[in-house]
């Protein structure tokens, strides 16, 4: 007997009746057999809904089908359409849409930026999918619209049948094309060819991703349809479907919001994050030198200065250490935090607060002042602020300012206007201060950041001449692409230099750098004139180029030609590659020097360049970044 294919159909209380609609053709793999006599119409015969079954000739009760026939009867009919319109679930899902997610999901397996791990290649698998999904529904449901009939039963049963098993076929090939692309990055970036992509695994979590997002997408437009009905009763269907999906839009929003975005995630992040902000790290003790804030000379508690402020003004270089590296005498270097005051909004106290530190431990009479940007956890890079204590024998006074303990990432998107007040605040306050200091005993100022400190000081400046004059040289890395001043240098590059390695007016006071000893030699022969600012600007990291525009724009720094660190087979695709480089910026931070967000010790040459003390020579800079590597595998 040939199976009965609207098994999968039943509504709850019975099975439906086995009789064929009586205008569908018999689908393809039938059984030509004589079929048993329709019996549906007699009131009381078995597979009535409703009625229980009623013995057969031999007196036993028919028997529901079995896994075989449930399997056969899918393959021979691979969909199904509810046989009640009052089911929650009443649409299979869109073929065309299934062919869209799977291309979307091929998409996200080119290569981007940076290498990425199969755990996160499942996860943008599945979500490109989603994507996919949506976009290849839309065009289905646009041409439904236009087109006289509807396709065949014949034709909708073998797209079906061939469709899914065509593309899962190419979906494996496109897997193993992506791991040898993957290998090939890494090849490229320094990390050798072991992978650790599993393909079963990337198409397993994609799926289980993609259908996890399906089923929210349903039940979003269920409840647009239940809020439509509801207002359907007491208003005219034109009104009701608007302000039923307004309704729903609204309810989204702020669930969204409100409630997961705002009370759920960053509630979850801000409380973790505030209580990291109250410990100390491995190894770091109270200090006992003056010069540094947080020691019992300080105005400056300890207890005040979060985490990573209690890091930096800790690991100062001691005197004894400067002395090993030149053979000169050296001072102990200054190092003046403020930890982070939610109460001020315009920083106002807390930049006054480290001038009268600064007052305190003598800084205006040393040589060099470097005011330096934090992150937003407030953590200052060691490579940054160090080189250049080491380069003057500790005759530097270095100043920051908290203004958040969020993780970097969730600052940018929440604190994005406290780091550019805190950069502000200090700097104001810093150069009024310097104003006073009679020109010839003046120390040089200095600015620096790394990621989101550099974007703070960027934060405090209009133009790139406002940059260049307003100190007496700068020094950034990795800067965010939200950084006012640095887009602007990049628009106004000179024709023919690159997004990744831009060229500024001839690059007579600004210079881009990956590789910093070559890099900054660029344009050969071309004037370098002081004050002077460095950028490292790796082209293969996320966190200079990731901006929301990817979703739907075609990026510089995917144009020919392409960085010398990125592939030449990676392609922009709009929504893919948006998502391919959110994926990068959490590998961004573990891949080796100079790639990713990545940029060790690139910080010796930089001020090398930008304010060598007198007699400073390559030997020296090379003599610092050995001096700085130890230091940091000492701290690993």
């Amino acid at each position: 007997m040939t199976p009965d294919i609207d098994a999968f159909s039943e509504p709850p209380g019975g099975r439906s009746g086995a009789r064929p609609a009586p205008d569908r053709p018999a689908g393809p793999g039938r059984s030509e057999r004589p079929e048993r006599p329709d019996r549906s119409e007699q009131p009381g015969q078995p597979g009535q809904p409703g009625q229980p079954s009623q013995p057969d000739h031999s007196g036993r009760p028919d028997r529901p089908p079995t896994i075989r026939a449930r399997i056969a009867a899918f393959a021979a009919r691979p969909y199904w359409d509810p046989p009640n319109p009052a089911w929650v679930v009443r649409r299979w899902p869109d073929l065309t849409g299934y062919c869209f997610g799977t291309l979307f999901f091929w998409l996200s397996l080119t290569p981007s930026l940076l290498p990425r791990p199969w755990l996160l290649q499942g996860l943008i698998g599945g979500i490109t999918g989603i994507a996919g999904y949506g976009v290849g529904s839309l065009i289905s449901t646009l041409v439904r619209l236009v087109l006289p009939r509807p396709p065949s039963e014949h034709t909708r049963t073998r797209s079906w049948q061939l469709v899914p098993v065509v593309l899962l076929v190419v979906s494996v090939s496109v897997v193993v094309w992506g791991a040898r692309a993957q290998r090939r990055l890494r090849v490229l970036q320094g990390l050798g060819e072991s992978s650790t992509w599993n393909g079963a695994i990337i198409i397993v979590i994609s799926l289980a991703t993609f259908l996890l997002l399906l089923v929210l997408c349903r039940a979003v437009r269920l409840m647009a349809r239940k809020l439509v009905a509801w207002f359907g009763r007491v208003l005219p269907t034109p009104l009701a479907y608007a302000l039923g999906v307004l309704a729903c839009a609204l309810l989204v929003v702020a669930g969204t919001k409100n409630v997961l975005w705002d009370r759920g995630i960053i509630g979850f992040i801000d409380h973790v994050s505030r209580q990291a902000n109250e410990g100390t790290e491995p190894g770091v003790h109270p200090p006992t030198s003056p010069t540094v804030s947080g020691s019992p000379a300080s105005l400056v508690p300890w207890s005040s200065l979060g985490t990573k402020g209690r890091t930096f003004v800790a690991t100062a270089p001691t005197p004894q250490e400067l002395r090993a590296f030149s053979g000169h005498p050296a001072k102990p270097p200054i190092r003046v935090y403020v930890g982070e005051q939610p109460e001020e909004p315009d920083f106002t106290k807390a930049a006054e607060l480290a001038v009268r530190e600064l007052d305190r431990t003598g800084a205006w009479d040393r040589k060099v002042i470097n005011i330096v940007g934090t992150t937003g956890s407030g953590w200052v890079d060691r490579n940054i602020p160090t080189p250049l204590e080491y380069m003057y024998d500790g005759d530097t006074a270095t100043v920051a300012i908290q203004y958040s303990y969020l993780p970097s990432w969730i600052s940018f998107l929440v604190d994005q206007e406290r780091a550019g007040h805190a950069a502000r605040a200090l700097y104001q306050a810093v150069h009024s201060r310097l104003e006073a200091v009679p020109a010839d005993r003046r120390p040089q100022l200095v600015l620096s950041g790394e990621s989101l400190g550099s974007f703070s000081i960027d934060a405090v400046f209009d133009t790139p001449q406002d940059l260049v004059a307003g100190s007496d040289g700068g020094f950034f890395e990795g800067p965010p692409q939200a950084s006012r001043v640095w887009r602007k240098i990049v628009a106004g590059r000179d024709p023919g230099s690159p997004e990744w390695r831009p060229v500024y007016q001839g690059a007579k006071d600004i210079r881009f750098a990956q590789w910093p000893d070559t890099d900054l030699r660029y344009p050969l022969n071309a004037p370098w004139h002081h004050p002077r600012v460095v950028y490292l600007q790796n082209a293969s990291d996320p966190v200079v180029w990731w901006t929301p525009n990817l979703l739907f724009t075609k990026p510089g720094w995917a144009y020919p030609p392409l960085g010398p660190d990125i592939t030449p087979q990676l392609r922009y695709y709009p929504i893919v590659s948006f998502w391919q480089t959110t994926v990068d910026l959490a590998v961004s931070f573990g891949m080796p020097v100079p790639h990713g967000h990545s940029y060790g010790t690139g910080a010796c040459v930089g001020w090398a360049a930008v304010l060598p003390p007198p007699g400073w020579g390559p030997a020296d800079t090379e003599h610092l970044e050995n001096t700085m590597a130890a230091i940091n595998r000492s701290w690993s």
